[in-house]
C-alpha cells in the first residue's frame, strides 16, 4: 500500500497480467449513464472492465436505451440493465462515471442518481469518473478534501466544493478514481483495474490518514 501523499509523473503501468484478469473475475461494477454520455468514455471502460472479468451493469435514470455523445454529434446507443431504483438492491463491488456534457448534468438533478452514487461513498467502495462525471460526485459531498481531477473547467466547481484540484492524466485518493478526458482513457482504464483489483484483494482501504497517486 501507499504511505503518506505524493505524487508520481510519468509512471508507467503495465497492463494487468493474467494472474490479476482472474482476480476480477465474479466481481460486478455498475456503469451510471443516461443520454448524453461521451461516448468513448463509457464503451472503453466497459470493455477494459469485461476483458479483467467483470461483469458490468448499465444502470440509468430511465429504461431503454441510452444514447451517447460523439464529436458533435449523437453516438452509439446501448441498453439499460435496470434503473437506478432497481439497483439499490443489487450488489456492486465498483461504481464508473462517464463524462458528456449533457449526461453529468442529467444525473446530478436526478435524486435517485445521486442516492445510488451516495450508496458507494457510504460503503467506501471504489468509483472511478472521466471528465465531467465528477460533477455527480460533488452532489454527494464526497470531494470535499479529495484530491482529483477533472475536465479543466470544473476546477472551479470543485475547488468551491472543498476539493483539491490538479492537472494530472489519473489521480488516486483512497478508493476515489478520475481523469480528465477522453485522451486519458487509456491510462484511466489500466489505473481503474489496478485499483480495482487492490480492493477486490484487500476488501479494505489502506489503513493510513491519507493517500494520493497521479500519473
Amino acid at each position: 500500500m501507499f504511505e503518506g501523499i505524493f505524487h508520481k509523473k510519468n509512471q508507467k503501468i503495465s497492463p494487468p497480467d493474467l494472474r490479476d484478469i482472474k482476480e476480477l473475475s465474479g466481481t460486478r461494477a455498475a456503469i451510471l449513464a443516461c443520454d448524453g454520455f461521451e461516448e468513448s468514455e463509457l464503451f472503453e471502460p466497459k470493455k477494459a472492465l469485461e476483458n479483467a472479468g467483470v461483469e458490468v451493469t448499465i444502470v440509468s435514470i430511465e429504461p431503454g436505451k441510452i444514447k451517447g455523445w460523439s464529436g458533435k454529434n449523437w453516438g452509439k446507443s446501448l441498453d439499460v440493465d435496470m434503473t437506478v431504483l432497481d439497483a439499490f438492491s443489487e450488489e456492486f463491488d465498483y461504481l464508473v462515471l462517464p463524462g458528456g456534457v449533457i449526461n453529468p448534468d442529467k444525473l446530478r438533478n436526478n435524486p435517485n442518481a445521486v442516492a445510488f452514487v451516495q450508496s458507494f461513498v457510504n460503503k467506501r467502495k471504489p468509483i472511478a469518473a472521466i471528465c465531467h462525471g465528477v460533477q455527480t460526485l460533488i452532489e454527494t459531498g464526497m470531494v470535499k478534501g479529495k484530491t482529483l481531477t477533472s475536465w479543466s473547467s470544473l476546477r472551479t466547481d470543485l475547488l468551491n466544493a472543498g476539493a483539491k484540484w490538479i492537472d494530472e492524466e489519473v489521480v488516486v485518493d483512497h478508493y476515489l478514481i478520475t481523469s480528465r478526458k477522453p485522451a486519458d482513457i487509456p491510462s484511466f482504464n489500466k489505473v481503474m483495474i489496478r485499483e480495482f483489483i487492490d480492493y477486490h484483494i484487500t476488501h479494505t482501504m489502506p489503513n493510513t490518514e491519507s493517500y494520493v497517486v497521479t500519473l
